[in-house]
């Protein structure tokens, strides 16, 4: 299967940066969600570039290494539980991709998004349902959100050790719902997702 070819029929058609965005973090009960926006060259191919679901995270850091070196330009940008709470997971979701966009240093031609999503920005769209298996540039914006999320989880681990964070990445697994419910919440969960346990 051709990762490229939505980057190519956009590159023929006269798009120059084509840029991928795709998310991380919105089913989790804490932390933020995170997304990055890529612009990849297609000259420069680095293997094993995928969904970031499907890989080990020793695969995903080693390639989010990569694929920030060789990116033509790059941004990754969170919302914050407190914004999710306010104006809903989907919402932030978008706003997250939008600001990720807007912040690139060179601004795309084209922006291709993971998933079913339009976003209120000026630039030519399309969006791509399974796009971080079906994009190149999506793939490479899912695992740089990954990695850096999941830093960023770890972190809050060190912080909060009472939820497991570094191990559930702030997802709701059995361990992490148990804490709420000892310990209550923390200034990084989302309190519209906890609700039914304090």
């Amino acid at each position: 299967m051709d990762k490229l070819l939505y980057e190519r029929e956009l590159h023929g058609a006269g798009y120059k940066y084509v840029c991928g965005v795709d998310e991380v973090g919105r089913g989790p009960l804490a932390g933020p969600v995170v997304c990055a926006a890529v612009i990849m060259p297609t000259d420069d191919i680095i293997e094993g570039i995928d969904d970031s679901k499907k890989l080990s995270a020793k695969k995903r850091e080693a390639l989010s290494g990569l694929i920030l070196k060789k990116a033509v330009a790059y941004a990754i940008c969170r919302v914050d539980p407190e914004i999710i709470d306010e104006i809903n997971i989907l919402e932030a979701t978008k706003l997250c991709m939008k600001n990720a966009v807007e912040s690139l240093k060179i601004k795309p031609d084209f922006v291709l998004t993971d998933g079913n999503m339009t976003l209120d920005i000026s630039l030519p769209q399309k969006s791509i349902v399974k796009g971080d298996s079906l994009s190149y540039s999506i793939g490479a914006a899912s695992i740089a959100a990954k990695v850096y999320r999941d830093a960023l989880m770890d972190e809050y681990d060190a912080e909060y050790p009472a939820y497991a964070f570094a191990k559930n990445k702030g997802y709701g697994t059995a361990v992490h719902i148990k804490a709420i419910k000892e310990a209550g919440i923390c200034p990084v969960h989302r309190k519209s997702f906890t609700k039914k346990w304090h």
